[in-house]
């Protein structure tokens, strides 16, 4: 069973071509080896939601009827992606996630206690806060320790001020945190 949840997750994996400051091309079993190993992160854009870009007009991030929230597949994106990564050994230290619901019903497929970290918020709506949240994660990251793996959910427009790359709902970023250096390996989807 194990060997059939890390041969799905392979064969899901798909991999930057040469964006931000992507070197080159990962190797699939790399990227895993990588987040396995520690002394990285998986950006992670949250899993699929029901159609639509954006949030309503008035939306509140206390009340996620107010939101567009994760449709069935999505949902069901998450559970497979995080019961993959956990077959494929994987596990993460810390999970961070954006206020949003769909961030954090993202984030509780893979962690029975991921936290609020509002920098990873969306900034869809007012791009002038990028710089500054950009910043803030960029600063926090650097703290993850050589034997942790952190996750991290947040949105499309945060992955990319952080990257370059410009992930599909569900599609993650693996980045390497070493000496306060940040490079991104490559990209794999639930």
């Amino acid at each position: 069973m194990r060997r059939l949840g890390v041969a799905i997750l392979v064969g899901l994996l798909t991999m930057s071509a040469h964006l931000g400051n992507v070197a080159h091309a990962a190797d699939p079993s790399k990227l895993l080896a990588a987040l396995k190993s520690g002394g990285h992160v998986l950006l992670l854009r949250h899993a699929q939601t029901v159609s639509g870009i954006g949030d309503p007009p008035q939306f509140k991030l206390n009340d996620c009827s107010t939101q567009r929230n994760l449709s069935v597949e999505g949902r069901a994106q998450a559970e497979r992606g995080a019961a993959s990564l956990r077959g494929a050994g994987i596990t993460f230290s810390r999970v961070l996630t954006s206020q949003w619901c769909r961030c954090r019903d993202t984030a509780a497929a893979f962690s029975n206690a991921p936290e609020d970290f509002t920098p990873l918020n969306s900034f869809f709506e007012n791009r002038g806060t990028e710089p500054k949240q950009t910043r803030e994660v960029r600063a926090r990251v650097k703290n993850v320790q050589v034997r942790e793996t952190w996750l991290l959910v947040t949105h499309q427009v945060n992955i990319s001020a952080l990257t370059g790359v410009t992930p599909s709902m569900g599609e993650g970023v693996v980045v390497r945190v070493a000496n306060g250096e940040w490079k991104v390996l490559g990209s794999l989807a639930l």
